[in-house]
């Protein structure tokens, strides 16, 4: 199959190039590679314990008003790897949100259009649907993802434009108009509808396929043995689950494995170098606090921490196990009922078992899966 690079108007679709069923549109020496029929974002085949789990349906952050739609998705996805969004077309959203990496990115601090560093690291978007307060940023100081998802681009760091700019820029790719009636009835691009689309798209990254989902469909609980887990696997899942023992679920919980609310994990005695949500809110009792993303797929997501301060999942562990600081906002987990430090002094082999069970939430599907790839190929 030969791809020709000219530039026709979208409503010439090159079936000529159709491989896979692809409909492969040229757009400025790229193709954008989409399937005829929509990739199925709105009702993926979630299994039985995620789907009914009441506490990640509570935790669903999706308004009323933007569900996700097979073509909503689409147009997000495009949106999500168009580096055209940025003022000199070389950062797109996916640039600091990488499949491959657990839709976060592999350097501590992330490139701008213009070389310039993000201020934190980025953050795993996986399963970011399912969050309480429906809050984004580490910081938490957007108060949807639809009003998130418009900020990076007007960030003069990260992609320097304005939403003006943005409309304009998409408008006047041709590529975006079948796109958009598709998504939304017409062609009229707007602030309102990219932000719509970009959401559900990000929505839709949700992760269900690992071998703990695998261990989990066969048991009644997650306190149970799961048949397909090695013994160390399944220790490190009690270290896991169980409050005496390490009680990670107590801040990561649901089988999305997420915190409902910001959290102060102890990694700083005080919040000077960051004030985290406190910083945006104003509140003293909400310095040093964060948000917390889901754990699925953190074995591709270092490093780890809003400053990327390590490395390693054994150097989470380590901090978790003796390093935890005492600072005057740290979360309630964290503490003993007398108000110390909970100290669990892990031993070596119990790190190697929270490790290989953290691994088991990796979902190498979502890290491949074409409907969450790049679909501008060269």
């Amino acid at each position: 199959m030969k791809y020709y690079l000219v530039l026709i108007s979208v409503s010439f679709l090159c079936f000529s190039c159709k491989k896979n069923d692809e409909v492969n549109i040229p757009v400025e020496n790229q193709y954008i590679n989409l399937p005829t029929t929509p990739f199925n974002y709105a009702n993926p085949d979630i299994p039985a314990h995620v789907l009914n789990d009441p506490g990640l349906l509570a935790a669903d952050n999706t308004p009323f008003t933007n569900p996700v739609t097979d073509a909503g998705a689409t147009l997000g996805r495009v949106l999500f790897y168009d580096k055209n969004l940025s003022k000199n077309k070389t950062i797109a959203c996916a640039s600091c949100h990488q499949q491959a990496n657990g839709f976060s990115d592999p350097l501590v601090l992330s490139d701008g259009f213009e070389g310039g560093k993000t201020g934190r690291h980025s953050m795993g978007l996986v399963n970011a649907r399912f969050y309480n307060n429906g809050r984004f940023f580490w910081d938490e100081r957007a108060a949807s993802l639809e009003a998130q998802v418009l900020l990076p681009m007007q960030d003069p760091v990260e992609m320097g434009m304005t939403l003006d700019s943005v409309v304009g820029r998409v408008s006047a790719l041709p590529y975006y108009s079948t796109l958009f009636t598709d998504a939304f009835g017409d062609e009229t691009v707007s602030a309102e509808r990219i932000s719509r689309a970009l959401a559900q798209y990000v929505r839709s990254i949700m992760s269900y396929q690992s071998r703990y989902d695998e261990g989990r469909a066969q048991v009644a609980n997650p306190n149970q043995p799961f048949p397909n887990f090695t013994q160390q696997e399944n220790q490190g899942k009690n270290l896991f689950f169980n409050p005496q023992l390490g009680g990670c679920a107590g801040c990561h919980g649901t089988e999305g494995f997420v915190a409902p609310g910001p959290r102060n994990n102890g990694l700083d005695a005080t919040n000077v170098a960051d004030q985290g949500v406190g910083g945006n809110s104003g509140n003293p009792a909400q310095a040093g606090l964060f948000k917390s993303p889901s754990l699925r797929n953190i074995a591709l997501r270092a490093p780890y921490m809003h400053d990327g301060r390590f490395s390693t999942l054994l150097e989470v562990v380590d901090h978790y196990s003796t390093n935890i600081q005492d600072n005057p906002n740290l979360s309630a987990p964290l503490r003993q009922p007398d108000g110390s430090i909970k100290r669990m002094n892990f031993t070596a082999t119990e790190k190697a078992a929270l490790i290989a069970f953290l691994q088991t939430l990796t979902d190498q599907s979502l890290a491949t899966d074409e409907k969450f790839s790049d679909p501008f190929n060269p």
